[in-house]
């Protein structure tokens, strides 16, 4: 009778083993389900003509804001405003802030695109317009090849799936 008592509560311990391990693995690879579907996925392309943008600077370099509306509209892209950030009680830290309305959601994902690193912050504005606002952080644009590259699916991401 002990034996079979040890015998059970052996095979109660290997099927919770097993138990485990099945779960983790689901867990895998609902990971890399999600990992393929997200790397496969590129942001939105737009054509630079059809953003208009307002460039505020929220950093310490006097000029940051002009200097860099003058390279996007070397770009093709509409500037409309060009100013010091007119949310300060925002604090942006870091390169900078992409602020938009649910309008502007996927322009912002495209515009997020030219300052790596920076925060999203949706807001209720009713438009399209997206703010680029430059942060204490803030060195350069991404160049246009990063951003083709970005645009680009992930070519890895094919051989993982």
């Amino acid at each position: 009778m002990p034996a079979l008592i040890v015998l059970l509560v052996l095979a109660l311990a290997a099927l919770g083993v097993w138990w485990n391990v099945l779960r983790q693995d689901r867990e895998i690879n609902q990971a890399q389900a999600a990992a393929c579907t997200s790397a496969s996925e590129a942001p939105p392309s737009l054509a630079s003509e059809n953003v208009t943008l307002r460039v505020y600077n929220a950093g310490a370099k006097s000029g940051a804001a002009g200097e860099v509306a003058a390279e996007l509209q070397a770009r093709g892209f509409v500037v409309d405003e060009v100013a010091n950030d007119p949310r300060p009680e925002f604090q942006v830290t870091g390169v900078g802030e992409v602020r938009f309305g649910p309008a502007g959601r996927e322009t912002a994902q495209y515009v997020a695109l030219l300052l790596p690193g920076a925060t999203d912050r949706a807001d209720t504005r009713a438009t399209g317009l997206v703010d680029l606002v430059l942060g204490p952080e803030f060195e350069q644009l991404a160049t246009p090849e990063d951003v083709a590259a970005a645009l680009a699916p992930a070519a890895s991401a094919g051989a993982a799936c």
